[in-house]
């Protein structure tokens, strides 16, 4: 409840936003316009009317504020802009449009694309925008809503996963419970659904170690989408940088969504799971110039947006604009916002989408920055110094992809890793030099100072894309669903449906697909590097060829938790694969190999093998052709110590991939240290490995065409080791 008539105190200008303060009884309310000429703060009654309407006359910089005796949590609130509407110089002020607190920790309320909610005369796509519109909007915009510190819920103590043991875990919080059959209706699809303890066992007893959680920053849909009665469901799409998304609240809206985002966090934290947030502060869900105006446009559109012409975004997000990472107050914001995320809310990371559009210099000469004045923010920020920071290293543009560019301690989705090992599993003649550099950390791309193997976040299959079933089982996308005539997402999909298209019958094809399936798992989760698998692929879920599900909030992007033998045996293969990473160092490398001998045997840290036993050769390396690679890793090299300084020593193990069609008699290579080689795990479900079979140097193994094996080395320990 708000009082009847509030009568303003002057207030302070810090902290930006509304913060109730229980001492003076009542709200200070601050915020941030160069430009405007006066500002006013509105109250609403929980039908979403204007109760007050509340002059902000104290000004410190640029910062308008006041104090608010009377008002409570749970009040509903907005801003009204007073300034110059002229487009052309990029001022868009409009005080008939009610605007979003940037700061706001709560919103409420739904966006329908009504006409009112644009600041400009919005007759549909192409309405010139020169004209003002005087319609109010505040019953057809989201609203901020004033929060309680007091009622926070703690988030537990940090799990501290180390980057080496780091597995991440790609999810949707409403798709990944949305049909989850032992979670109480009224929970799945939100926060307390993926705190369920079903849930939770799910996850530890794959053996994931964090969850990355699609966006959950306040969003809402697009006018295309609304118009067609679709609505995104991705959620990158952002406008409230502060606010979890209401729409994954089973415990209200006027600031329940706060708490019941802290107690899942509690609750995963608990269990040893990390929280990584997707956070998509590159543009905002405000579009182009001729879209509506919720928050920025309308508090100082020059102050926030990448301009090219005063009138026009230089948009280099392909959303319609571009946020100006450049601005001191749009840096304040993000580092903020990431803060508040950590010391409030708990969460242990961030991976940034288009991460370069953050980083770009002026407009016209705009080539991102890995010095720019964000990174430099960040980088000294105390509260983000122990903090997961995930770069995805490029925006829409060409000129904006910067793979392996970003300085330490950012780690980066490397979709080199994705392109390649598709293609080699699919069987593009692209030979095997390259798949060797991701197999073996990317050295090619993060071999700089300060950088290691785990600033590759590996990864075969996200949620923009094919499912990992999808991969095997279409060529072509399949987006009609979308309503954009299959127009949309992307045709280099680097699939292969191993003989048919489309989900099938045919007996000998899903043999072959699930196998297919086993050899990508086997290979990222074997990859030295950071693994990130998407939720459901081990439960080998289908998008039904749909490459581009942003708009799907249905049974093509939910998980599908229906019991089935072929999603059984998967999630059972993922179980292990992670159990055995965690298990073995090996396959959790901190530092690059040299390929340098080791200890008194002389044998290298890594070793490359042709099917023959033979390393190999130069011409080889160079075979456009070449469809198999053994590759052994040694043991008794892992480059980094204990957690008390001792030297870590491990199991060598020889991991051979086949992608050939024609089965291989693999001959164990003679030219190391090995006096035998024990298969511990195989890609084709057809084959039983017992743990206790050994293969003498010389001897062969038979792999079927198109699978993988992995060997437990024997060997006599090192005398200069141990």
């Amino acid at each position: 409840m708000c009082a009847d008539q509030v009568v303003p105190w002057p207030g302070r200008s810090a902290p930006l936003g509304a913060t109730y303060d229980p001492v003076r009884g009542g709200v200070n309310v601050a915020v941030f316009s160069r430009r405007a000429e006066s500002v006013e703060v509105c109250l609403l009654d929980s039908a979403g009317a204007e109760t007050n309407r509340i002059g902000l006359h104290e000004r410190t910089g640029h910062v308008w504020h006041a104090f608010l005796p009377g008002v409570e949590p749970g009040t509903r609130y907005g801003f009204r802009v007073h300034g110059p509407w002229d487009p052309a110089r990029g001022l868009r002020f409009n005080p008939a449009k009610l605007l979003l607190d940037p700061y706001a920790r709560a919103i409420t309320g739904g966006y329908a694309g009504h006409p009112a909610s644009y600041a400009h005369v919005h007759t549909g796509p192409g309405s010139d925008d020169t004209v003002r519109d005087e319609r109010d909007s505040a019953p057809h915009v989201p609203h901020a809503v004033v929060v309680d510190p007091a009622d926070a819920s703690p988030t537990g103590t940090r799990p501290g996963t180390a980057w080496t043991d780091t597995v991440l875990y790609e999810l949707h919080v409403r798709g990944f419970t949305r049909s989850h059959p032992e979670v109480p209706p009224h929970q799945r699809g939100t926060y307390a659904g993926l705190a369920h303890p079903a849930v939770v066992e799910y996850l530890t007893g794959l053996g994931v170690t964090a969850v990355e959680l699609l966006p959950v920053h306040h969003f809402v849909s697009e006018e295309h989408l609304l118009r067609s009665g679709r609505r995104n469901y991705w959620g990158y799409n952002s406008i409230g940088f502060f606010a979890p998304h209401a729409g994954y609240s089973s415990a209200g809206t006027l600031g329940g969504q706060v708490r019941e985002f802290q107690e899942m966090v509690r609750t995963l934290h608990a269990a040893g799971l990390e929280v990584i947030l997707d956070v998509v502060y590159n543009h905002t869900a405000e579009g182009d110039e001729t879209g509506p105006t919720l928050s920025f446009r309308g508090l100082d559109n020059v102050e926030y947006y990448r301009l090219r012409d005063g009138r026009h975004y230089a948009d280099v997000t392909g959303c319609g604009n571009t946020l100006d990472a450049r601005s001191p107050q749009v840096i304040a914001l993000i580092a903020d916002s990431l803060r508040y995320w950590v010391t409030e809310m708990g969460v242990d990371g961030f991976r940034f989408d288009l991460a370069s559009a953050l980083i770009r210099g002026p407009v016209g000469a705009d080539a991102p920055d890995p010095r720019a004045a964000l990174l430099t923010v960040l980088a000294q920020d105390p509260v983000l110094a122990d903090v997961k920071l995930i770069a995805e290293p490029w925006d829409a543009t060409a000129a904006g992809y910067l793979l392996g560019g970003f300085p330490p301690p950012w780690a980066e989705w490397n979709d080199r890793y994705r392109g390649c090992v598709r293609d080699f599993w699919r069987g593009a003649p692209a030979g095997v030099d390259d798949l060797a550099y991701r197999l073996s950390g990317s050295s090619d791309l993060f071999a700089h100072p300060g950088r290691g193997p785990i600033a590759s976040v590996n990864y075969v299959t996200s949620h923009d894309g094919f499912t990992l079933r999808d991969l095997v089982s279409y060529t072509s996308k399949r987006n009609q669903a979308n309503g954009e005539d299959n127009r949309d997402g992307t045709d280099d999909n680097r699939s292969w449906n191993c003989g048919e298209e489309g989900e099938t019958a045919t007996f000998g094809v899903l043999v072959l697909r699930e196998r297919q399936m086993r050899n990508m798992l086997m290979t990222l989760l074997l990859s030295v590097g950071t693994p990130m698998l998407v939720a459901g692929d081990e439960r080998a879920r289908t998008q039904r060829g749909n490459n581009n599900a942003y708009c799907q909030d249905n049974e093509i992007s939910w998980v599908d938790w229906t019991p089935d033998p072929t999603a059984d045996r998967l999630t059972e293969f993922t179980r292990t694969l992670l159990a055995l990473r965690h298990a073995h160092p090996v396959f959790r490398q901190q530092g690059f190999f040299t390929g340098a001998p080791i200890g008194a045997h002389g044998q290298p840290d890594l070793e490359w093998f042709t099917e023959a036993g033979e390393r190999l050769t130069n011409e080889d390396w160079h075979d456009p052709h070449r469809s198999a690679l053994g590759v052994l890793l040694c043991g008794d090299a892992i480059h980094q110590r204990g957690p008390q300084g001792e030297t870590l020593t491990d199991d060598s193990f020889l991991l051979l991939l086949n992608a050939g069609a024609e089965a291989l008699a693999w001959r164990m290579p003679t030219t190391t240290f090995a006096t035998g080689f024990v298969p511990v795990l195989d890609s084709d479900p057809g084959h039983s490995v017992d743990g206790q079979t050994v293969l003498a140097p010389g001897e062969t193994l038979t792999l079927t065409g198109r699978s993988a094996v992995l060997l437990r080395v024997l060997g006599e320990p090192d005398p200069l080791i141990g």
